[in-house]
């Protein structure tokens, strides 16, 4: 069955017109004849909301109860039944209440995709995972339905929603948004304009490299390798030299001066040019300062420079490269333009910039080799030299014949040779040799004019001529070869440097390293395969690339096992031997990447298990004595009052009633104590956020406590709080209970007062009993823990630990300190509902639809 496809509405703000856009789309497939539903469409109360939803077919949503309340969820099953063409699902990031098929939306509407139904959603940028510390920094609220990235980046097409922050104040002021009472908080607060420009501006940059991601994957399926200047890129050549902090200010500067630029850097690590003379550590902090400059850093291997910056710069689309000035001498220039001018010359519609800076024409610290050889420009000025060089010193001698010996025509042509090998190696000094003996015996031996030799010492003299220009000639060849081999082992190295500092510095996702591989090799996947014997299949553990990854090592252009049952694959081109040895090291270490991943996710399910075990252990050691005393002090009263032989007076019997309650009461407190614990550990808390007053949440959770141990301290007009009642309620029962039987004296009470912090509110519970000591603090708060001598009878040890845990949930915190004087002191800090807390809050839990 084929998946469904995903379309999203994405908006940087409640109240722009996602779920109107949505619901227009609806309508217009069903013009066009499709078979559509609503599987969950929220409209808010919002008029023209509603009647955009009229006329179209609505699959009844599914009731969950839920802590006694009915709640409506979209019915997934019910959905699945239908089975239509195309389903509607709002609010992408919500989170179901507990009970429901899934925990979040978003993994409801995979099952329909699964399933082969077409999706529309909805969701808002602030939802997104990614950017929720971003959002919660320009409005200062906490987003915590958030879905994650790959989510959305899968999708099939993405709209974006626009509206200018003037528009859609205008909306929220007309009342189409909220409702009047709620319209001017949000237009102070949340729906300020400067927080509406910087939330558009997320969601338009945001949906910019979507739609880049698309261009690109549209060029490589098409072969297209022409430069679209969509937008600024800039690429800067890094040699590893000390200009390359000059080159990326300049290119960080460049890339600024459009919207959306965007500065990359490129090190070539190859035998010449880019790579002459870099200094790992250099690089390294040119690496920084390019994440400093918002830009990322990429290293290529290439022997050829030019058209490996080429191909990296056409790769990535870019629309201009910045490259400093050479610093070779000016008399180097003989053996070649240059990277620069090469460059520029091939680069077509890249703009190519050469950058001025104070090492320019200073030379390098070593000399360059372009490859293994002594390079093309050498080798045609030793042919020059070699042939050219004797026949015009042949006339020169023949004149002045009579003023030199025989030997000195000899060591001139053997000074040609030598010349001949210092530039272009063995073959172009062999033919010097063979040239300059054969002009030597024709012009300067008798008889002359002739190939005959009569004397024997010049035969002698010509046997030492060739055997001299034939070893210098192999010693030049042989220094070239090890020279070049030095610069290869050199870029290798560097290469491997980088491989160690990025797992220096934490990087260890395997999918990062695979794309390190691909970006270092210039290939189009690479995968990491593995399988589980001999006689398995190959599965591919994880796949970086822009063709589809090999499923075989057969398949693979390159393939570099790791062991038996682990490969590292590419695919794209064939790699020369010597790469292969450095891609060895990126194979070990993606199977080091792979393992440690795997100890850590046991080592995490290890610790579950080991937190699982400790609380059973601890709750059966509770069970056995701390559930069972107050169940025997109930079976003994029943059975005392049931008891025929004795006559009970109504006074004692009283008594026995007061301790089976008191028995109950305390049975019912642990198990629901032992029952939240629970909720906890699982993950199914999911608090019901309101504005809360401590007026009505604070009497409520001291009933129960004896007269005047407890005092309040509250101020006249204390702020709410944004709290789950329920929750908070068993929070302030539970440490005021636990301070009343610790620290709770007739003549010194709990106080309990409440003070206002910034933007939160602060509720300490003050008791002056025996304290703990600071190493003590955190263990108070840990499950089944009882500090002291505290007697079995006082309880499970999960009151502090339950009362954290539910503070935490509702975004608080719970902290011990001590009390002046001696003593403990709890303190719950809240966030308060007024202000950019509450609008925003309101704002960001709000589905959003579209009016006008």
């Amino acid at each position: 069955m084929a998946r469904g496809t995903l379309r999203i509405y994405l908006g940087a703000a409640p109240g722009v017109g996602k779920t109107y856009a949505m619901l227009g789309e609806a309508h217009r497939r069903l013009e066009r004849g499709g078979d559509v539903v609503v599987g969950f469409v929220e409209t808010h109360d919002r008029p023209r909301t509603k009647v955009m939803l009229a006329g179209l077919e609505q699959v009844p949503r599914r009731e969950i109860e839920y802590r006694g309340g009915v709640f409506t969820e979209m019915d997934v099953d019910a959905v699945l039944a239908r089975n239509p063409g195309t389903a509607l699902v709002d609010e992408l990031a919500h989170s179901n209440i507990p009970g429901s098929r899934n925990a979040k939306r978003w993994q409801d509407i995979e099952e329909l995709l699964s399933a082969g139904i077409n999706v529309v959603s909805t969701v808002n940028i602030q939802h997104l995972e990614s950017l929720n510390d971003v959002v919660e920094s320009i409005t200062g609220v906490v987003q915590k339905e958030t879905v994650p990235d790959e989510v959305v980046r899968r999708a099939d097409q993405i709209e974006l929603v626009d509206m200018s922050p003037e528009a859609l104040r205008r909306r929220l002021a007309h009342g189409n948004i909220y409702l009047p009472d709620k319209v001017d908080a949000a237009l102070s607060q949340y729906f300020r304009v400067g927080n509406l420009a910087a939330l558009r501006e997320l969601a338009l940059l945001w949906t910019a490299d979507r739609v880049d991601e698309h261009l690109k994957k549209y060029r490589d399926d098409r072969g297209i390798t022409g430069t679209w200047p969509a937008r600024e890129r800039v690429v800067v050549g890094l040699t590893g030299g000390p200009e390359g902090e000059t080159l990326l200010r300049r290119g960080a500067r460049m890339a600024a001066r459009g919207a959306g630029g965007e500065l990359m850097a490129v090190h070539i690590t190859g035998g010449d040019a880019l790579s002459a003379g870099a200094s790992p550590a250099r690089l390294a902090r040119q690496s920084r300062l390019t994440e400093e400059l918002g830009g990322s850093y990429h290293s290529v291997i290439g022997d050829d420079i030019p058209t490996a910056l080429l191909e990296f710069a056409r790769g990535v689309n870019a629309t201009q490269i910045v490259l400093g000035s050479s610093r070779r001498k000016p008399w180097e220039y003989i053996f070649g333009p240059g990277v620069g001018a090469t460059v520029a010359r091939l680069s077509g519609e890249v703009d190519v910039h050469i950058v001025t800076h104070e090492y320019a024409g200073k030379g390098y610290a070593l000399p360059r080799f372009r490859k293994v050889g002594l390079g093309m420009p050498r080798t045609v000025a030793g042919w020059i030299v070699g042939v050219g060089l004797p026949i015009a010193l042949t006339p020169l001698l023949t004149t002045f014949h009579k003023g030199f010996s025989s030997a000195t025509d000899m060591l001139l042509y053997l000074a040609c040779t030598v010349a001949a090998a210092l530039l272009g190696g063995l073959f172009p000094s062999l033919a010097s040799a063979i040239v300059g003996s054969l002009l030597w015996n024709w012009y300067f031996t008798a008889p002359y004019h002739t190939l005959t030799i009569q004397q024997p010492d010049n035969m002698v003299a010509l046997a030492i001529f060739v055997a001299t220009a034939l070893a210098v000639a192999w010693v030049v060849d042989l220094a070239a070869r090890r020279t070049a081999q030095a610069a290869r082992s050199r870029a290798e190295s560097e290469t491997l440097s980088l491989l160690a500092n990025s797992v220096l510095r934490g990087e260890q996702a395997l999918p990062a390293l695979l794309e390190r591989v691909r970006e270092t090799f210039a290939v189009d996947s690479v995968a990491l395969l593995e399988r589980a014997d001999d006689r398995s299949p190959w599965v591919c553990v994880d796949a970086v690339g822009d063709v589809p990854a090999c499923e075989r090592p057969e398949d693979a252009d390159v393939e570099i096992p790791v062991n038996d049952d682990l490969s590292l694959v590419l695919r794209g081109r064939v790699l020369p031997a010597e790469d292969r040895r450095v891609l060895g090291a990126f194979a070990a270490q993606a199977a080091v990447v792979l393992e440690r991943q795997r100890l850590v996710d046991e080592a995490a399910s290890a610790r579950r298990q080991a937190e699982g075990n400790k609380i059973r252990t601890a709750l059966l050691a509770a069970v056995s004595h701390d559930l069972r005393t107050p169940l025997a002090g109930i079976k003994a009263s029943v059975t005392s009052l049931r008891s025929q032989d004795v006559s009970w007076s109504p006074e004692d019997e009283a008594e026995l009633l007061a301790g089976i309650e008191e028995g109950a009461d305390r049975l019912d407190n642990l198990v629901g104590n032992l029952l939240d614990m629970s909720r906890l550990h699982t993950d199914t808390l999911t608090p019901l956020m309101a504005d809360v007053s401590l007026d009505e949440v604070v009497p409520a959770a001291l009933r129960g406590l004896p007269p005047g141990r407890v005092t309040l301290e509250f101020a006249e007009s204390l702020p709410a709080v944004r709290a789950d009642a329920g929750l908070l309620e068993r929070v302030v029962a539970n440490v005021v209970e636990n301070a009343v039987k610790y620290g709770a004296a007739e003549e010194r009470p709990v106080r309990v007062r409440a003070d206002v912090v910034g933007d939160r509110l602060e509720l300490r519970v003050v008791d002056h009993g025996p304290g703990v000591g600071d190493d003590d603090k955190e263990q108070v708060f840990e499950p089944f823990q009882r500090l002291g001598d505290a007697p079995r009878g006082a309880g499970v040890g999960l009151g502090l630990a339950v009362a954290r845990g539910f503070a935490e949930a509702m975004d608080g915190a719970l902290q011990a300190e001590d009390t002046p004087g001696g003593g403990l002191t709890m303190v719950l800090s809240l966030r308060t509902a007024d202000g950019a807390a509450q609008v925003g809050r309101d704002a960001v839990s709000t589905a959003e639809g579209a009016v006008t």
